[in-house]
C-alpha cells in the first residue's frame, strides 16, 4: 500500500506590527525629550503616554514580531516597551524610596548598554535601523545627566534633549515607510 503525503504551507497573511512599536517608541520618546529639553514639566501625560503607547503597544509589537519570526524585532519592540513600563513603575510606585540619583543613572547606564548592544545588531541590518539605534544611545546621556549637579551650563544638546528629539523624528520617519501605500 502506498501512502501520500500532503505538505501544508501557511501563509502569514497578517501586518507588519513595526509601525505600531516603531510609534509607541517615538511618540512617547519625543514627548519624554521636550520635557528635558525644558519645553514642559514631568506629569501623567507623560507617564500615561509611556504607560499606554510606550509601553502596553510596543509589547503587543514585540509579541507580533516574534511570531513572524524576527527575533531582532521581538527583542527590541518587547524590551523597549518593558523599558517604559519599568520607567513609569520607578515614578508610580507609592510606599517606596524613591531611586536616588545613583541608581537612577544606573537604571539609564543599563540601558544605555543593551542601545549599544542592539545597535551593533543592526549594523548587519539596514542604514535606518543603524541611525535609529545609533541616537538612541542617548539613554548613556540620561545616565550623566542623573549624576551631574544642577545647574551646570553648558548642556549638551543630547542632555537637553534636542538630540533625542531628532532620533524620535529619525524614528517617526522610519515607522511610516511601510504605511504609506507606494
Amino acid at each position: 500500500m502506498q501512502q501520500n503525503e500532503t505538505i501544508t504551507k501557511i501563509k502569514d497573511t497578517t501586518s507588519n506590527p513595526a509601525p505600531l512599536g516603531l510609534l509607541g517608541f517615538g511618540m512617547t520618546t519625543v514627548l519624554l525629550n521636550l520635557h528635558n529639553a525644558g519645553y514642559f514639566g514631568f506629569n501623567t501625560m507623560i507617564l500615561g503616554m509611556g504607560l499606554a503607547y510606550g509601553g502596553i503597544a510596543q509589547i503587543i509589537a514585540g509579541i507580533q514580531e516574534w511570531k513572524k519570526g524576527n527575533t531582532f524585532g521581538a527583542t527590541a519592540f518587547t524590551s523597549y516597551g518593558l523599558f517604559w513600563l519599568s520607567l513609569v513603575a520607578l515614578f508610580m510606585l507609592t510606599g517606596y524610596d524613591k531611586p536616588d540619583k545613583t541608581a537612577t543613572a544606573s537604571y539609564f547606564f543599563m540601558w544605555g548598554l543593551f542601545t549599544l548592544v542592539m545597535f551593533f545588531a543592526t549594523l548587519k541590518l539596514n542604514k535606518a535601523l543603524q541611525v535609529v539605534f545609533g541616537t538612541c544611545l542617548s539613554f548613556s546621556s540620561c545616565s550623566v545627566s542623573e549624576m551631574r549637579p544642577r545647574p551646570v551650563l553648558p548642556v549638551s544638546p543630547v542632555q537637553s534633549g534636542k538630540l533625542p528629539v531628532m532620533k524620535a523624528y529619525s524614528v517617526e520617519h522610519r515607522r511610516f515607510t511601510p504605511v504609506w501605500p507606494r
